[in-house]
């Protein structure tokens, strides 16, 4: 009895760490909790039967204690194999994100592609069109400039022929025209 009361002195002694509270720590729970089952039994059991319950007691805790751990090893494995499975499942997604993404690039390049196509021939055909104008506006302003030439050429023959014709130079060559037709018809 006085070991029992030497303990609990010697728990008085030992400093406070501030307040009490659960020690969350399993391990060292356990240890203390058995440790204070097996004291309270020895100090009170005294007799074979308590020791043949507390044996019974320990087993049935480990046995326990084994399917919970083999439980929990159970459980683990389960674990590993489901996100062994759900990393198959992203790589296959990463993948096909990425062919996706490919395919996507490769398109937008073929589009690109087609819009510089399409843009080029439109800028060839609007040159040609271009050019076939200024063409046919150049020929229509020579043309222009050739006729009113003409015009102006023909104003100015008219112009100096009558003034400087006379009405017998006028019958003169009226007959040496009509001379030329007669050769020419006569050599036919």
């Amino acid at each position: 009895m006085k070991n029992v009361t030497h303990s609990f002195v010697f728990l008085a002694h030992w400093p406070f760490a501030g307040s009490f509270g659960l020690n969350t720590d399993i391990l060292a729970t356990n240890l203390i909790n058995l440790t204070v089952v097996v004291g309270v039994l020895i100090f009170f059991g005294k007799g074979q039967d308590n020791l043949l319950s507390l044996k019974d007691l320990l087993d049935n805790r480990k046995q326990r204690i084994l399917s919970t751990i083999r439980n929990s090893e159970e459980l683990r494995r389960g674990t590993f194999e489901q996100l062994e499975k759900a990393r198959l499942r992203l790589q296959k997604v990463e993948l096909e994100a990425d062919e996706y993404r490919m395919n996507g690039y490769s398109e937008i390049e073929r589009e690109k592609e087609n819009l510089i196509n399409a843009t080029s021939i439109s800028l060839e055909q609007l040159e040609k069109s271009k050019n076939e104008t200024l063409y046919f506006e150049k020929q229509r302003a020579m043309n222009q400039v050739r006729q009113r030439v003409f015009q102006q050429a023909v104003q100015g023959a008219l112009g100096t022929l009558n003034s400087c014709l006379n009405t017998e130079l006028h019958f003169r060559t009226i007959r040496a025209n009509i001379g030329i037709l007669g050769a020419i018809e006569w050599k036919r």
